[in-house]
């Protein structure tokens, strides 16, 4: 005998019994249906309230780059993002997964940068990219280029009213 125990068998636990594991579980799996209700916790507001408004305060003042036409900067930008459908859809994405993120108090905003800051912006700023045509431009001391997009276009979703 080694003292070691032999874990390549099964415990027997009574299953009458109020303290085994099975009853814990039942329990815990009980007070976890009670506490699924619609009623609990209202989902955190959002930071931002728009793509827009994500890009404006966010994305532009945050990912400084030098952008400019093909052959005077590596990277693309366009102030007009809005009007590239691509550039919307992977904007609204980084917005999105952003709020998600900024949840997460120990790696998710590490994670969200890796996993989507870093690949849609390398997509978005590539000289094939959709601002590829692009002639904004801007260093890597400045912000990146910016132009309101016409009203009602990106409302606050925090202002609609829910339910």
């Amino acid at each position: 005998m080694t003292g070691i125990p032999d874990w390549t068998t099964d415990p027997e636990w009574p299953t009458d019994h109020p303290t085994t594991p099975q009853s814990e579980t039942s329990e815990a799996v009980d007070e976890a249906d009670n506490d699924a209700t619609p009623e609990t916790e209202p989902p955190p507001e959002l930071y931002f309230g728009s793509t827009d408004e994500f890009v404006r305060e966010f994305v532009c003042p945050v990912f400084r780059r030098t952008v400019g036409e093909a052959g005077r900067a590596e990277y693309r930008w366009s102030a007009r993002w809005w009007e590239s459908a691509e550039a919307v859809i992977r904007l609204e994405a980084m917005w999105r997964s952003w709020e998600q993120a900024r949840l997460d108090p120990a790696t998710g905003i590490s994670t969200w940068l890796r996993d989507h800051a870093d690949y849609h912006l390398s997509v978005l700023m590539s000289p094939t990219g959709p601002f590829a045509s692009s002639r904004d431009t801007a260093t890597v001391n400045g912000h990146l280029p910016y132009t309101a997009p016409p009203p009602g276009l990106f409302p606050d979703v925090r202002a609609e009213p829910t339910g």
